[in-house]
């Protein structure tokens, strides 16, 4: 094992964030190669810095005039130069007290520095690489969104258990969830990803459930390791009263001394910049202190220089300039009224249409899409059926559920939308 994953590997000794390590994570180190050394360099090198592969001009980067012209408000450093291995240091103290603002829970002195990942799903994925080994349980809601298995399973080998998040009633089904997180318990270490609003449901935790499932978490953490992975892609998209409104993180990050919290989060649906590609990794643990997060964010730098290196460069000073703009703050309220008059729409629909033989409503209260579970149907028949004799498009989830992302529709559209999935799947069932 190299010396560097050793020396991280000590400093970490003896905390939840150690014993959860897979054997990648305890692998894994930032090297004092290239980029290490450049960053010092950047700091010192008054003279001339010759360690980083590019070039310049009168102090700053080469750029193309098509580039350029392009990107109107962003520096030539901006546009086109490499970004660190954890980010633009300024989008990530942004950021952070971007998240403390919206989540007053988090005391930005007790959780890490935020580092930026290419995306959410890249950021998943890291985190995989961190603390999930070929056969390791990690709970999954089922159901959920279908890259869980892609990451967890056929990347790094993981054993997904699905727990059945939803019943027949209105919200969670907390006894399932409490069996399996009780259940995993005993094995010393409990794994499980939540995802509020969830995709692809569109629900969000009540103040209730949030509640008793930070109780349990605790209970939990008197007999086992916890490693709760939030990932908050669509956080802040509620469209009803009762919602937890703010995200799990941040009591989860103070909770226990043996309860490690990950927030996975960026401005991708938060600030309706899909394709920029950026997302943060945040660190939370009453266990862990300023030295061992830095040494957890360096083994995180790892996995991000062995495979993509940094993250977009521009699409971090776009999401500072967005996060500095006046306007958005207004433009944001105005988004989110259109997309709730869509949630309104459906859930109108539903209301005046309550049964349906072949399809069940999930709960739903929040984000882009909602799901049918579907009775006596199959969901890819009714997807294919859908597409090719309506021309409508949805996402079939294995055999049991469909989802349809509301978000994407204009209002005045949904009626007739739904009142075609109905009907087809009626139709299907005869």
């Amino acid at each position: 094992m190299n010396a560097l994953a050793q020396e991280l590997n000590t400093v970490l000794d003896g905390t939840v964030a150690a014993r959860l390590l897979s054997g990648l994570g305890k692998r894994l180190y930032f090297p004092k190669g290239i980029i290490a050394q450049s960053a010092e360099a950047k700091k010192l090198a008054h003279q001339a810095n010759a360690t980083i592969g590019m070039a310049y001009e009168g102090g700053r980067p080469l750029i193309l005039s098509a580039i350029a012209e392009s990107m109107p408000t962003l520096s030539a450093a901006e546009a086109v130069a490499y970004a660190p291995t954890a980010g633009v240091e300024q989008a990530r103290t942004a950021w952070l007290a971007s998240m403390a603002k919206k989540n007053p829970s988090i005391d930005p002195k007790k959780v890490s520095l935020p580092a930026v990942v290419p995306g959410l799903t890249a950021g998943i994925s890291y985190i995989a690489d961190l603390f999930l080994d070929e056969g390791t349980p990690i709970l999954v809601s089922d159901p959920c969104w279908d890259n869980y298995g892609l990451i967890f399973t056929d990347r790094r080998g993981a054993d997904v258990i699905a727990v059945p998040f939803f019943g027949k009633g209105s919200g969670l089904d907390m006894g399932s969830i409490k069996t399996a997180i009780r259940k995993a318990a005993k094995t010393g270490a409990v794994r499980i990803i939540l995802n509020f609003p969830q995709n692809p449901t569109g629900y969000s935790i009540s103040t209730e459930e949030a509640e008793t499932f930070i109780a349990l978490i605790k209970e939990t953490a008197e007999s086992a390791d916890v490693l709760a992975i939030v990932d908050d892609a669509y956080f802040g998209l509620a469209y009803e009263t009762g919602i937890y409104p703010e995200s799990l993180f941040g009591r989860l990050a103070s909770l226990h001394e043996r309860v490690l919290a990950v927030k996975i989060d960026g401005p991708t649906k938060e600030d309706y910049v899909w394709g920029l590609r950026m997302g943060f990794v945040t660190f939370g643990s009453k266990g862990l202190n300023e030295t061992t997060y830095d040494a957890l964010v360096k083994k995180l730098m790892g996995t991000i220089r062995s495979s993509v290196s940094c993250a977009n460069t521009p699409a971090q000073h776009l999401m500072l300039k967005t996060l500095a703009d006046p306007r958005s703050a207004e433009e944001k309220k105005r988004f989110q009224h259109l997309l709730k008059k869509r949630y309104e729409t459906v859930k109108g629909f539903i209301a005046a249409n309550p049964t349906n033989p072949a399809l069940e409503s999930l709960p739903f209260n929040s984000g882009y899409f909602m799901c049918f579970r579907c009775v006596g149907i199959s969901a890819e028949t009714l997807r294919q059926t859908l597409l090719k004799e309506h021309g409508i498009g949805t996402i079939a989830l294995g055999e049991n559920y469909l989802r349809i992302a509301f978000a994407s529709v204009e209002a005045e559209r949904i009626p007739d939308l739904y009142k075609t999935i109905y009907e087809t799947a009626i139709a299907l069932k005869a």
